[in-house]
């Protein structure tokens, strides 16, 4: 199957055909997208015919390749684990931003964190820093270590599984969270998401809004003093979560993505 042919036969059902053929050929023949585009190569064989099939059918790139980038980094990422998006980097952003000028944060509590991407990501941000994962699923923690071990981070990177910020006793300069924000019958949710990625990574009930009622009790006690909380949030969530954060005692303020919409809240203690 040429190039031509796989982007043309992804258009249905990808915003970027011709980047997903791409990688999918990159895949196939066992190398870089640089060096594909670099050498001109065009053609893939059984192999590759096979994948764009997967891809055609609604099957995620991530899952396909095994593998998404986030902010610096590369991850591991497969089924049964939330595959990171580029706005989840919004909350790096806001963490940056806080810590100008300063040495960072020493100690990062991600929690939610499926393959480790935040605490991850803001590992390599912070060298020095370690940090704790928390998640309820075992085969997100199973990417999750994999992931620290392959990025050389398993000394500064714990995981443990757990139902959020239950039973953690130390107190932390960052905390980091993407929870489940979307109603759970939103009919705006792509069917591949629906159909492939972890539901109880995604829903949050019927208005999206479950698990920030259970985690705003909880930040003021997981945070140091000086420590920064960063939610994501869904576009339209601004005010109902900025409402609950507040009723404990809670003030945040808001971060935008790069297309603009509103995607963090940041709570400074």
């Amino acid at each position: 199957m040429r190039l031509r042919e796989a982007a043309a036969r992804l258009e249905g059902v990808s915003d970027t055909p011709r980047l997903d053929a791409e990688l999918l050929l990159a895949h196939a023949l066992g190398v870089e997208r640089d060096r594909l585009l670099l050498e001109g190569m065009r053609e893939g064989g059984a192999e590759f015919a096979a994948l764009v099939e997967r891809r055609a059918a609604g099957e995620p790139l991530a899952y396909i390749t095994g593998r998404r980038a986030f902010w610096t980094i590369e991850l591991e990422v497969g089924p049964g684990v939330l595959i990171p998006r580029p706005d989840s980097e919004t909350l790096l952003d806001a963490a940056v931003a806080h810590f100008k000028g300063t040495p960072g944060p020493r100690h990062i509590l991600d929690l939610g964190t499926g393959p480790g991407s935040l605490l991850l990501a803001a590992l390599d941000q912070w060298p020095a820093a370690r940090g704790l994962g928390v998640d309820a699923s075992d085969t997100a923690l199973g990417y999750a270590r994999r992931n620290a071990i392959r990025l050389g981070m398993d000394e500064r990177a714990a995981f443990r599984r757990g139902d959020w910020g239950a039973g953690i006793e130390q107190r932390f300069d960052l905390l980091l969270c993407n929870p489940p924000y979307i109603a759970t019958n939103d009919p705006e949710v792509a069917v591949e998401v629906r159909a492939h990625e972890p539901a109880e990574a995604l829903f949050a009930g019927a208005a999206g809004l479950d698990d920030y009622r259970r985690l705003a009790p909880q930040i003021a006690r997981l945070l140091a003093p000086g420590g920064l909380a960063v939610l994501e949030i869904g576009a339209t969530q601004a005010e109902s979560v900025a409402a609950i954060l507040a009723g404990h005692g809670l003030s945040s303020g808001l971060r935008r993505d790069l297309a603009g919409r509103p995607r963090v809240l940041s709570i400074a203690i």
